[in-house]
C-alpha cells in the first residue's frame, strides 16, 4: 500500500495492451483515483511502442497459442506479480486468472483478487467443438471465479449467467467509450464523395461476419469497406475479397492502433458489428465498438443478439438485422444510408452510455474490497 486510501493495482491481459481499451479505460479511472496503476501483457511482433502514464510490463513468449502458450503466459504472470507486490491483482478475463490467484496466494502480504469478464471464456466459437477444453476453462472458473473479492462484467446477461450457474454475483461495467473523437473529417459534407463507407473494426476472427460484409457488396454498389483490425482469419478474408468482382472496393488495415481508430472510425457512414450465434460468449456480447459508434455519432448495423440489439433498439442507434447473413446485412445497410442522421439521434444514447459515470463503479469496487 502507497498511502492511505490509495494502493497499487496490477492488471494483467493475455493480449497487446495497446489495443484493449477496456483495460486502458479501467487503468485510467484507477489512476484518476488516486492509485499506482501498473499493467501486464503480451509484446507480439506488431506491438507499438507504449507511451501511458503508468508502468506497463510486456512479456514475450515463445508460444503463440495453445495449452502452451496460456500455461508459459500464466507461469510468468504469477511470477512478476509477485515481484511487484501489489495490493490488487486485477484479471482480464479467465485465461490470465490462474496467474492472478497464484500471485495473491503466494504473495507474503495480503492480496486481493478482482476478475473482470469481457466475455463468457468457456463459450468462445473457438473451442465449441473442444469438449475437454471448454471443460479446462470452466473448471477454472467454477473453482477459481467464486473466491475473488469482486467480481465484473460487461452487460446483465453475462452477469445473470455466472449468477445462475455458479452463484457469484458481478458487478456490471458496460463498454462505453472514453475518448474525445475526432469529428473534424468524419461529419463534414465530401462534395466528390464516390462511396459510402462501411466500417468494422475488432478482431478478423471466425463468427464475426465479416463474409457477410464482403458479399454483401454485391447489392451495394455505392458501398466500400474498411475492415480495420487483424486476427486469424485476416489472411482468408483478403484471399476471399481478392476473388470478387468488386474487391477493389474493400480495403484491409489490419492492426490499427487506437489513436488511428479514434480519427477513422467518425469518418464511417455506417458501423457494422455483426455475430454468428455460435456460443453465449458471442449470443450475450457486447462488444467495445458499440459505445465507440454512439460517441462517434455512427449509426450501426447490429445482430440480433440480446445485448446488443438492446443498444440499438432502445436509442434507436441504427439497424438491427432481421437475420444471420449477407442479404440481410446489405437490406439493413440500405435502411440506414436511407435516413438523414445527425448528431441529435446519439443524444439520448450518449446520455445513458456515459463513461464518466459507469468508471465511478471501478473506484466503488477498490474502496469496498479494500474495507473488508
Amino acid at each position: 500500500m502507497i498511502a492511505k486510501g490509495t494502493y497499487k493495482i496490477a492488471l494483467a491481459v493475455t493480449n497487446d495492451i495497446a489495443t484493449d481499451g477496456r483495460l486502458l479505460r479501467h487503468a485510467a479511472a484507477l489512476k484518476e483515483a488516486g492509485h499506482e496503476v501498473i499493467l501486464i501483457g503480451r509484446e507480439l511482433p506488431w506491438s507499438r511502442p507504449l507511451q501511458l502514464p503508468y508502468k506497463t510490463i510486456r512479456v514475450k513468449l515463445r508460444h503463440r497459442k495453445g495449452w502452451r502458450f496460456y500455461a508459459e503466459y500464466n507461469q510468468r504472470l504469477t511470477k512478476e506479480l509477485r515481484q511487484l507486490n501489489a495490493d490488487i491483482v486485477w484479471a482480464n478475463d479467465t485465461d490470465t486468472l490462474i496467474g492472478c490467484w497464484l500471485a495473491a496466494k503466494l504473495t507474503l502480504h495480503p492480496v486481493k483478487l478482482v476478475m473482470d469478464a469481457h466475455e463468457l471464456f468457456p463459450e468462445v466459437p473457438e473451442i465449441q467443438h473442444k469438449p475437454l477444453v471448454r471443460w479446462v476453462w470452466r473448471t477454472i472458473e467454477r473453482l477459481l471465479l467464486p473466491t475473488c473479492d469482486a467480481r465484473l462484467t460487461v452487460c446483465d446477461s453475462i452477469a445473470d449467467h455466472y449468477r445462475q450457474t455458479l452463484g457469484a454475483d458481478m458487478t456490471v461495467v458496460r463498454n462505453l467509450s472514453s475518448v474525445k473523437w475526432d469529428m473534424e473529417h468524419g461529419k463534414q459534407p465530401q462534395a466528390n464523395k464516390q462511396f459510402h463507407t462501411l466500417l468494422y473494426q475488432g478482431a478478423v476472427n471466425v463468427g464475426r461476419g465479416v463474409d457477410w460484409a464482403i458479399d454483401a457488396l454485391e447489392w451495394l454498389p455505392d458501398c466500400r469497406l474498411v475492415v480495420a483490425g487483424s486476427g486469424d482469419l485476416l489472411e482468408q478474408m483478403k484471399t476471399y475479397a481478392s476473388r470478387k468482382s468488386w474487391s477493389d472496393r474493400v480495403e484491409f488495415l489490419g492492426h490499427v492502433s487506437l489513436e488511428d481508430l479514434h480519427k477513422l472510425t467518425p469518418q464511417a457512414d455506417v458501423g457494422l458489428v455483426m455475430l454468428e450465434d455460435m456460443g453465449l460468449s458471442y449470443h450475450y456480447a457486447l462488444p467495445n465498438r458499440i459505445g465507440d459508434f454512439v460517441a462517434a455519432g455512427v449509426p450501426m448495423v447490429v445482430s440480433d443478439l440480446p445485448e446488443m440489439a438492446r443498444v440499438v433498439r432502445k436509442y434507436g442507434v441504427g439497424e438491427v438485422m432481421q437475420a444471420p447473413g449477407e442479404k440481410a446485412l446489405a437490406e439493413s445497410i440500405k435502411r440506414v444510408l436511407a435516413r438523414k442522421w445527425s448528431d441529435n439521434d446519439f443524444a439520448a444514447a450518449r446520455s445513458d452510455m456515459d463513461w464518466n459515470k459507469e468508471k465511478e463503479k471501478i473506484a466503488e469496487c477498490v474502496n469496498s474490497i479494500m474495507c473488508k
